[in-house]
């Protein structure tokens, strides 16, 4: 470990501009802030901009002033404003991960050319145009942020892409500040982690890997931590989660030469390292012996592997023990004690968040109407740096003396896998049942929230309109849904869920042991937030919850109409869960729950019932040795939720923007009769995956990007489920979206839809003709 340079104090503002000095870390810090605003501003300067309401110069002066008065509220919580204990460039418009693909130059050529020249928004329609697409340019890929339920694109890097320093947003976000009189820490994706989490372009040379072009990413890097020091820059973080995860050992080596290559440089601020959602496992060694000065670990969701003595001097250790992903108040007696510990162990401790608070609500203060006692376990983003500051002087004032290790947690126990009928049985009740034609049509659940959707909740909750006029709106709402879906052709059809907020929150407002926010807005994507409920108690159903719906619109229309459930696994990852149980024992709870809504559905003659599990591959552990536990736990409480459909009820699921392809055996032990999952937006990678061809059920591979407001053409569409063809037998192969269609508009939708039915009908036409048999149907899936 390289020896520190003696710190130095802190510069003020007018400073900033000569060569970085050395600065120590800070005593308490976090490691990133949420970027939506108090009231949601990004997400209506976004949509301002797209509707064509507002400039670019006006969304980037919202974009100003939502980071001003961020880094006003953490100094005004108690974080040092000389010190860069304060975080920049954690700001994004739509991605962090993007804005670092138009940072490095790694902009793919058929975006380059849009934007005419001397357009003050070309920049803008370029990066938008990534993220979202646009008429004949399809956007980037979308995934999962590791196990998180933010979402960002994925960087394509190949043997050909162009790198440079061709941005300075981490250099402006900092000198924003720095007039305000805040020196920050400008925040970085690691290097290797951006190209870890990269995919080559298609054409790209067999064996190529975006790692094989670290050395050229690293110039760039070094360049700009140049910079950095240049404009007075003390520290800068690099974020390297990636390394949370099993990682070979020619990764922990490109992870050691980012290091030394920019830890290396004579000229750059100092270097903070980290690693959240898990434990650094091996790379922690890498990481101590490079020459960067600090290293951040997650506590909450890992632990500190050990490491040996005197390998960690000279070094900060920033331990995470204020979780960034949930919304409970940190244990303070226990924090301290294993920071006393930590501090016994390793020397330089300071105290930070287990990750960014990116992954949280802003502010509990806004949630005036929460149960006192419940108020009283809870903390938000703003609660949170209030817990950081108050550890670190709590620490500083504790005296070194070594401090006995707590207790550990209760194990889930083993839970046994109920199950329905055997396939066969009811592929053949089903196929008799429902009638359908080969490669049936039909969406994933919901249909645009439009105004005037929204306006109807809205109404009812002010008092504005009683209980029976609302419902009498909702019910004109899924009749115009599905009049829309028979003359567009669908032969399975849904009720559009006009009455829902989200796809969580409304089970969580029927079930006991929730409760729900009235600002606790998360970022999932761009302009995309979600209010994720709190679990705080033992959860049952009071009563029925989808069933008055579900049965008008069938009671509309001969064609058969999907019941829509959200499953166990995602109301539980996507809400912020009781900390004192197992994963496992909530998710039984919850899975009990929906299967009494199941059978209340299956009672009534609902003949198809889908029950979502978008998040399934989400909470999946990063490392490999913890994730058949999970997935027995997830699969169990699947399966016990869909137990009481009956056999010739169909049971659909629907998984979306993360990798199923590597939990397509857990999948396929899920046991639904048919499974839909996103593919469009992917290129179809998941028709690649080795075990698709086992696969011996009904499946769908999205054909229609539902997050891009492109229309996708009937040729593309006939493409896609060409290439689907080549891979699933058409008795087994279903047409549907990537997703949901709620954020879309009705005209997009429309024409959208109109494309995929044509594309079928050619299809289905052309099946036809090469082998004529009218016994093919995909209603046995």
């Amino acid at each position: 470990m390289t020896e520190p340079t003696p710190d130095a104090p802190a510069p003020d503002a007018a400073a900033l501009g000569a060569p970085a000095p050395r600065v120590p870390f800070p005593a308490a810090t976090v490691l990133g802030y949420p970027r939506i605003g108090p009231r949601r501003e990004l997400k209506r300067a976004l949509e301002a901009y797209w509707d064509g309401g507002i400039s670019g110069e006006e969304l980037a002066e919202a974009g100003r002033e939502l980071r001003a008065a961020a880094w006003r509220r953490l100094v005004g919580r108690g974080l040092d404003a000389a010190g860069a204990a304060v975080p920049s460039n954690t700001f994004s418009l739509y991605d962090h991960v993007l804005d670092t693909v138009v940072l490095v130059g790694a902009v793919p050529a058929r975006y380059r050319s849009l934007g005419a020249p001397g357009d003050p928004d070309a920049d803008l329609r370029r990066y938008f145009a990534m993220a979202r697409g646009e008429t004949g340019v399809a956007p980037l890929r979308m995934t999962k942020w590791f196990d998180t339920n933010y979402h960002h694109l994925v960087p394509e890097i190949g043997p050909d892409t162009r790198f440079e320093l061709a941005g300075d947003k981490p250099l402006t976000e900092f000198r924003e500040a720095a007039a305000l009189g805040v020196v920050t820490r400008p925040v970085l994706v690691g290097p290797v982690t951006f190209l870890l989490l990269a995919e080559a372009p298609p054409g790209a040379p067999a064996g190529f890997r975006p790692l094989d072009r670290l050395d050229d990413v690293l110039a760039v890097y070094a360049r700009l931590l140049r910079e950095l020091a240049d404009a007075g820059a003390p520290w800068v973080q690099l974020d390297e989660p990636a390394f949370v995860a099993d990682r070979s050992p020619d990764e922990l080596d490109a992870l050691a030469r980012a290091c030394s290559r920019l830890g290396g440089l004579t000229r750059r601020p100092r270097i903070l390292v980290t690693a959240p959602f898990g434990d650094l496992g091996p790379a922690l060694p890498v990481l101590a012996a490079s020459p960067v000065e600090a290293v951040a670990v997650d506590l909450v969701r890992g632990a500190l592997p050990a490491v040996p003595p005197g390998s960690l001097a000279g070094t900060t250790l920033v331990a995470g023990v204020v979780s960034g992903r949930d919304v409970w108040r940190t244990d303070r007696e226990a924090a301290l004690g294993g920071l006393t510990r930590l501090r016994e162990q390793a020397g330089r401790v300071a105290v930070g968040t287990s990750c960014s608070l990116l992954h949280v609500p802003l502010d509990l203060d806004r949630e005036p109407d929460l149960d006192p006692g419940l108020r009283a376990r809870l903390a938000f983003a703003d609660q949170k740096v209030t817990e950081v500051v108050e550890l670190a002087r709590a620490l500083a004032a504790t005296p070194v003396a070594p401090v006995p290790d707590g207790g550990t947690a209760r194990d889930g126990g083993e839970a046994s896998v109920p199950g329905r009928a055997p396939y066969p049985v009811r592929a053949a009740a089903q196929a008799e049942r429902l009638g359908l034609p080969p490669l049936p049509l039909t969406t994933i659940g919901s249909f645009p929230q439009t105004g005037e959707v929204r306006g109807h909740r809205a109404d009812l909750a002010a008092g504005r309109i009683t209980e029976a006029e609302y419902e009498e709106r909702v019910e004109g709402e899924i009749e115009r849904v599905v009049r829309r879906q028979e003359r567009l052709g669908l032969d399975v059809l849904v009720h559009g869920e006009p009455e829902r907020n989200d796809m969580v929150q409304y089970f969580a407002e029927h079930l006991d042991g929730f409760v729900t926010t009235r600002s606790g807005w998360v970022q999932s994507y761009g302009s995309r937030c979600t209010r994720p409920p709190i679990l705080h108690g033992d959860v049952s159903r009071p009563g029925p919850i989808t069933l008055r719906w579900t049965r008008f619109a069938q009671s509309l229309t001969p064609r058969p109409v999907k019941g829509m459930l959200t499953g166990p696994v995602t109301i539980v990852a996507w809400s912020f869960v009781r900390p004192d149980r197992p994963l496992a024992d909530v998710l039984h709870q919850v899975a009990l729950a929906v299967r009494e809504e199941v059978r209340d559905l299956d009672a009534a003659g609902v003949p198809v019932i889908q029950v979502d599990e978008p998040a399934l591959r989400e909470l999946l552990p990063l490392r490999r040795e913890n994730q058949a536990e999970y997935l027995r736990a997830a699969v169990t409480a699947y399966r016990t939720a869909t137990s009481a459909a009956s056999a010739g009820t169909q049971v659909h699921t629907h998984l979306c923007y993360s990798r199923v392809e590597d939990v397509l055996e857990a999948i396929d032990a899920l046991d639904a009769d048919v499974t839909s999952i996103e593919s469009a937006r992917s290129g179809g990678a998941v028709l690649a995956a080795p075990d698709l061809a086992s696969f011996a059920r009904g499946l769908g591979p999205g054909v229609y990007d539902i997050h891009s407001p492109r229309v996708p053409g009937a040729d593309e569409v006939e493409a896609l489920l060409s290439a689907a063809l080549r891979v699933i037998p058409a008795g087994r192969l279903w047409v549907n979206p990537d997703c949901g269609l709620r954020t879309r508009t009705p005209d997009q939708v429309d024409a959208a839809l109109a494309n995929v039915v044509a594309a079928t009908r050619r299809v289905r036409a052309a099946l036809a003709s090469a082998q004529p048999d009218p016994t093919v149907s995909a209603s046995a899936p």
